[in-house]
Order: C-alpha cells, then structure tokens, then sequence
C-alpha cells in the first residue's frame, strides 16, 4: 500500500466521533469508484489500530433477481428496486444503532445464487465500527444512521473503465450495461446531493493516491445533511425543557 493511501485512510480514521458507544461508517460513491476496496482497508487500518471492525456491504441486500428485474434494467430499476432497506436496517444498522449486545446480521441475500440467507445473529461489539461499502449510501431510507460518511469521487470516464474492465462489459458508456448505472447516479444525485451531504469527500480517481477534498470535519457528535448539521441528544424531561427554552422552542 503506498504511502498516500495509507495517509488517506488514518486522516479518514482520525474523523471518526468520539463517542461512548459502536460507530456506522459508510463508503459511498458510484459504481466503480473503488468502494469496496477502500473499506477493505479502512477496515484493516482500523483492526490496527486495536478497533473492533465489522466490514458488511450493501451488495449482501438486494431484492432477489426477479423483483429487481421485474419492470426491465434501467436507471429508474436499478435506483428503485435494487435493494432491500427494509432488510439492511432490520438485520444489520437498526442493531447497530440500538448498541452492544444487540444481534445483527451482515447478510440477507447472496447475488451470485440470488437465494435468500438466515445465518446465525451475532452480537455488537462494545465500541466497534461497523464499515459498510454501500451505492446510494445516504438515501432518505438510511442517512439517520451513518456516524461517518466518506464519499468517492471518481469522474464517469473512468468508472466506466473500471466496470468495464471488472465486470467484462463493453467501456462505452452509452451501452445499455453502463448506461443504467451512470443514470441511477444521477437519480441520487439529484435527488440527495451525496457529495455535499458527505462528511468526508475522497477524490478516488488514482486509488493509490487518493485525496481528501477541502471538506471540513463536522464537530464530534454532528453529522451533516442536506439541510445543515444535525445532532441527536438523549437527556431528561427537566433538561430537554431548558434546551428547548435556550434554542427559542418555549
């Protein structure tokens, strides 16, 4: 690993909230963009650095074969119907979020039998990190449960390379087996803004030396959204009131 990647990776890690309890870090970006690999090793950098790491991916949650391809193979399907969230947050983030001890499951589907999976639960770790690889990371249905989000940035000229040359599928990109994912990310784009939303954005174009992008840090705790910064605070009735009355609420 080189220098610069391995650099990318611990600034990656030193961004990580401080918090008294497991972490949710996903690596989102477009097909191609290097996602899985670069989980792979923030992983192993985390294991390093005596963290307790989970590694799951998006990939392990799709909807079976014939819904996905049930209203043919297009932007619109592969944005609509490729995965299932109802599933990732029941067996696997829902878990995480609700802390240690509770029982997950990092998979629910295998792609390459497309039959479904009911493995044994296992137990949240006390202050592990969960890194998932995850297309469409900060939809509506999952941005409440990221501590961390790192997107890849990578031009569609080379992520059309790069699929084209892991998949065996032509490096055209107005062919119907590129045309469909370069339209699905537009769909997210437009209607997430995934690169703004992100707390952290890597310019992953030469994967041996990947930039981190002028993007600030949000302050321990904080996470980022479309519409700013947002914190969620447990306390008691009597200290929540004068929060309310010091924010202007009453």
């Amino acid at each position: 690993m080189t220098p610069e990647r391995l650099a990318a990776l611990a600034r990656v890690a030193d961004a990580l909230p401080d918090l008294d309890r497991p972490l949710l870090v996903a690596v989102d970006g477009g097909d191609g963009a290097g996602k899985t690999w670069f989980a792979d090793d923030l992983s192993r950098h985390l294991d390093g650095t005596g963290r307790v790491t989970v590694r799951a991916t998006v990939d392990d949650f799709h909807h079976p074969r014939t819904f996905r391809h049930e209203l043919g193979r297009t932007g619109e399907t592969v944005w609509a119907r490729s995965f299932d969230y109802r599933a990732l947050r029941r067996e696997l983030l829902d878990p995480w979020c609700q802390g240690p001890g509770s029982a997950y499951r990092c998979r629910h589907h295998d792609l390459a039998t497309d039959a479904l999976l009911d493995e044994p639960r296992l137990a949240v770790p006390d202050h592990g990190v969960l890194v998932v690889d995850a297309v469409f990371a900060q939809r509506e249905e999952l941005r409440d449960c990221w501590d961390l989000v790192v997107w890849l940035e990578v031009g569609d000229e080379e992520r059309v390379r790069r699929m084209a040359a892991r998949d065996g599928v032509a490096a055209d990109p107005g062919h119907d087996d590129q045309r469909r994912y370069l339209d699905a990310q537009r769909l997210y784009r437009d209607a997430v803004d995934p690169v703004r939303s992100a707390d952290l954005v890597v310019d992953n174009t030469d994967p041996d030396r990947p930039v981190l992008v002028g993007r600030p840090v949000v302050p321990p705790g904080w996470h980022r959204t479309p519409h700013g910064l947002r914190r969620v605070v447990t306390t008691d009735p009597e200290t929540a009131e004068r929060i309310n009355r010091l924010l202007g609420g009453g």
